[in-house]
């Protein structure tokens, strides 16, 4: 069933980049319903997954009876299912998720100065979606968000942005509204899709290369060995390329299988393929045990560290260089 999710970059092809699907526009006269929530937060493997699914507020009753709920309560199978079911009436029902890039670019900008948040990483997702289902000419009445943390701050915030919509973003939002566990099914099938069927990148211009050297230096294609080379798939070589393994498990720092995934993949000197979100505690504590450790020698090295520091007090958040030359991020100004 994973290889039938159409939300996912496709066979053989590596995340590198983030990507929107969304599944065919409705026809149904509105106003809409809209249901927002992701998979992929907690996680210290694989990407990132917001997910949207919406109907027309007179479809509601119906959407009652057709079993969604929050993701993480249903079986990998049933959650199959769902995504069928909500692939099953186009002029009704319709979904769209966002995976956000790969696992370092999430990293990268929790480690940027000043840091681009998980927080902050969500509501932009949430906002292209709900964006872009506007955009396709969708009427939309009621939005339901899946949220932690301050919910009213960010219901506020919503609104302000998408006046005339009325939002209601709540925790646990999945089992309480049908339409947000629907779009917890988009996220999670496509996220589990994207980390069982993961190409790494690392492996992928080699595999790439070896298999179109095999298929450029066949002599007899008529042959046995011919024809064995001509029928090697680049997803074949991936799969052939046994440096990493593909059983990560769910991803999770508590799972078991992800644990003993990370202890067999850590190289001590170039450290973890790109599937891992090296700003995790976990990963840390992994590299500090079993990497090698980096030392500077270059003169000055300690001065040079300290200036890129970041501040403490009233200059948190800013190295010591950019006070000296009054430099301030726009997103303070």
């Amino acid at each position: 069933m994973v290889d039938q999710v159409p939300s996912t970059p496709g066979p053989s092809r590596p995340l590198t980049r983030s990507y929107t699907y969304h599944s065919k526009t409705p026809t149904t006269k509105g106003p809409y319903i809209l249901g927002v929530d992701e998979a992929g937060r907690g996680p210290v493997i694989g990407p990132l997954v917001y997910g949207v699914a919406y109907c027309p507020l007179s479809y509601k009753e119906d959407l009652e009876e057709l079993g969604f709920a929050d993701s993480k309560t249903l079986t990998h199978e049933v959650r199959s299912e769902l995504l069928q079911t909500l692939q099953s009436d186009p002029d009704n029902l319709a979904w769209s998720v966002r995976v956000v890039s790969s696992p370092q670019a999430i990293s990268s900008g929790m480690l940027r100065r000043p840091p681009t948040n998980l927080n902050r990483q969500s509501e932009e997702a949430t906002i292209l979606l709900i964006k872009e289902v506007l955009d396709k000419g969708i009427e939309l009445s009621e939005v339901y968000v899946d949220a932690l943390g301050n919910t009213t701050t960010y219901q506020a915030y919503l609104s302000k942005q998408f006046p005339g919509i009325s939002f209601t973003v709540t925790n646990k939002a999945d089992s309480k509204f049908k339409i947000v566990g629907a779009a917890s099914v988009a996220a999670k099938v496509t996220r589990d899709a994207c980390v069982e069927n993961w190409i790494f990148e690392e492996t992928y211009e080699e595999s790439k290369t070896r298999v179109q050297y095999e298929e450029a230096t066949q002599v007899e294609p008529s042959s046995t060995k011919g024809k064995e080379i001509s029928e090697k798939t680049l997803d074949e070589e991936q799969k052939s390329d046994s440096r990493w393994s593909s059983e990560m498990g769910s991803g999770y720092p508590s799972d078991p299988k992800t644990q003993a995934w990370l202890k067999a993949s850590i190289d001590p000197t170039f450290g973890f393929p790109k599937v891992v979100r090296f700003s995790w505690t976990t990963v840390k504590v992994l590299l500090e045990k079993s990497g090698h450790t980096v030392k500077w020698i270059d003169e000055g090295q300690a001065a040079l560290v300290k200036a890129f520091e970041t501040g403490k007090g009233p200059d948190r958040g800013r190295s010591l260089v950019a006070k000296d030359l009054k430099l301030f991020s726009v997103v303070d100004l």
